[in-house]
């Protein structure tokens, strides 16, 4: 691999991804690439959701996402790997925000969840489903 592996973890969903992340670490491993993990928080603020919070809820809550991605990782992979682990906490759509950090980063592989499936996706989650779609690297989906 010539880039990081990008994992995408949900932290509003405590432990629903410890085996995404036990997966992503070991395919870092394999050729001494970075791991990196992500966590999107959704954004209110443009939408008429937005207008019930007052200014300072957000960055509250991206610190309170930041907090719990490096306690996740601590917890799964324990202390020592979480040092090493660049933590990203980013704001809007889950896929998106995965694709446009992947790019940025020139990542050589994205591992993320297949969660929430409905009929449409044929077993694959919404986010993933659009992640493996337009990626520019390799992507592997955990079950």
């Amino acid at each position: 691999m010539t880039g990081p592996v990008l994992c995408a973890v949900d932290v509003s969903n405590p432990h629903r991804d410890d085996n995404v992340l036990r997966m992503a670490a070991r395919l870092a491993a394999l050729d001494d690439a970075q791991l990196d993990v992500i966590t999107v928080v959704p954004d209110y603020g443009m939408s008429v959701v937005g207008t019930y919070f007052d200014k300072d809820h957000h960055p509250r809550i991206e610190e309170d996402a930041r907090q719990r991605l490096h306690d996740l990782v601590a917890e799964v992979l324990g202390h020592e790997a979480n040092e090493k682990v660049r933590h990203v906490v980013v704001t809007g759509n889950a896929y998106e925000e995965i694709l446009r950090v992947a790019r940025a980063d020139g990542a050589a592989l994205i591992v993320i969840g297949a969660h929430k499936p409905d009929f449409r996706d044929f077993l694959l989650g919404p986010n993933a489903a659009r992640v493996v779609r337009h990626a520019d690297c390799s992507v592997m989906v955990v079950r």
